[in-house]
This record gives C-alpha cells, sequence and structure tokens, in this order.
C-alpha cells in the first residue's frame, strides 16, 4: 500500500484556519487559545507562527479568506443591477437580496465551511472584541458604501437615518438566524426544529423584505414595492 504524500504547507496552513474558525464559533475569540487551535490543527505553535505571526494575524485571515470572496460576489451582484438598470434607481429588493442573499448562500454552505464562518460572523457581530470589528469595518467599507449608497437612491422619499437601521435591523435579524435556534428554545417551548441551512435563504429573505416594507413609523404607506 502507497504511502500518503507528506502534508504540504498549504494542508497545515488551511488545517490551522478550519480549526480555529471552528473554535473561533465555539468559544469566542478570547476564550481560543493558540494551544488549542494547534492541538485540533494536529499543528505546532512554530506552523501558526510561519504562516501567520501571531493570534490576531490568524484571527484576520480566517475572516479575510471567506469574506473577501462573499464581498465580492455582493459587489459584482450588484454591478449588474447597476449596469442593467442603466443610471436608474434599483429596487430596493434586488439590493437586499444581493445583499444578504449571497450571505445566506454561503451560510447554506455545509461541504465547504461556509456554513461554520457565517456561524462566526453572526457570533461576531453579538461580541464587543473591539480589534476584530476594527478589522471587518475595514473590509466592510466598500461594501456597505456601495449597498447603503444604492439604498439612498432607491428610497430618496426615506430618512437616511431610517434606511440605516433598517439595514441594522436586518443584519441583526440574519446574524441571529444564522447563529442557530438554540437560544431562542430557552423562551419559547415550540421553537421550530427545522434548522435546515438551505431552508434559511428563502424563509429569512421573506422576512427581511417585510422589514424593508413596512410602513415609516407615523406613516401608513410602504416604502417600497
Amino acid at each position: 500500500m502507497a504511502a500518503s504524500p507528506p502534508a504540504t504547507n498549504t494542508d497545515t496552513r488551511d488545517r490551522i484556519l478550519d480549526a480555529a474558525e471552528r473554535l473561533f464559533v465555539e468559544y469566542g475569540f478570547d476564550g481560543t487559545s493558540m494551544r488549542m487551535i494547534t492541538s485540533t490543527a494536529n499543528a505546532n505553535l512554530a506552523a501558526v507562527n510561519y504562516h501567520f505571526g501571531s493570534k490576531d494575524a490568524l484571527v484576520q485571515e480566517v475572516f479575510r479568506r471567506r469574506l473577501t470572496a462573499l464581498n465580492q460576489r455582493r459587489l459584482a451582484a450588484l454591478d449588474r443591477l447597476e449596469a442593467d438598470a442603466c443610471g436608474e434607481p434599483l429596487k430596493p429588493s434586488r439590493i437586499v437580496e444581493a445583499f444578504f442573499g449571497n450571505a445566506l448562500e454561503l451560510a447554506a454552505d455545509t461541504e465547504q465551511g461556509g456554513c461554520t464562518f457565517m456561524r462566526l460572523l453572526a457570533r461576531t457581530y453579538n461580541e464587543p472584541n473591539a480589534f476584530v470589528r476594527q478589522f471587518l469595518a475595514e473590509e466592510y467599507a466598500e461594501v456597505m458604501d456601495r449597498f447603503l449608497g444604492a439604498l439612498f437612491r432607491a428610497l430618496p422619499e426615506v430618512p437616511r437615518a431610517e434606511i440605516l437601521w433598517r439595514f441594522h435591523f436586518m443584519i441583526g435579524a440574519m446574524a441571529f438566524a444564522i447563529a442557530g435556534l438554540g437560544g431562542l428554545s430557552e423562551l419559547i417551548d415550540d421553537t421550530p426544529q427545522d434548522d435546515d441551512p438551505a431552508r434559511l435563504l428563502p424563509r429569512l429573505m421573506s422576512f427581511l423584505l417585510g422589514g424593508l416594507r413596512a410602513p415609516l413609523p407615523g406613516a401608513e404607506a410602504a416604502p417600497t414595492k
């Protein structure tokens, strides 16, 4: 029987990233030690230092390897919408679908780690880690500028502060849904048991678009179609 080929630097690097991603989801950034990561990844501290240099750099790379591609897909989707619109404002629902739909598709990926990463991202939204939040703010800067700008143009009759609030609420709803129903089961006896990530996309998109279409405070008319 032929011997297995030796592990490459890429294999080791990916194992470290995968292990860190899973452990950060379960224990948080502060609760995950380098020893836990190296043990789970079957690697040594020297390998972590060689590939990443520090724990902070490792945290950044855990996010960057998937978040960069996700944000590129979001921007590409928005580019296509704007090209098709030929200078006209976009439908708000299409903007929301381009931003959140791509994230929910990644959350439905249980084979390549997308689901784990989106759970980590959801947990990060709710944890006060200043270093990670600053890093994410920088990573999201172009995407948020483009998508919020598109919403401002699409909804000129809606105050910008209201659009910001609604986008904030939609991100929160997505983060809670992706993080799982465990906390909800402690409050509601009849918590739904269907946790198939693939079913999350249409279910949550319907909810998010309903929130976007809700009447303005004190108004009867919905702000979008």
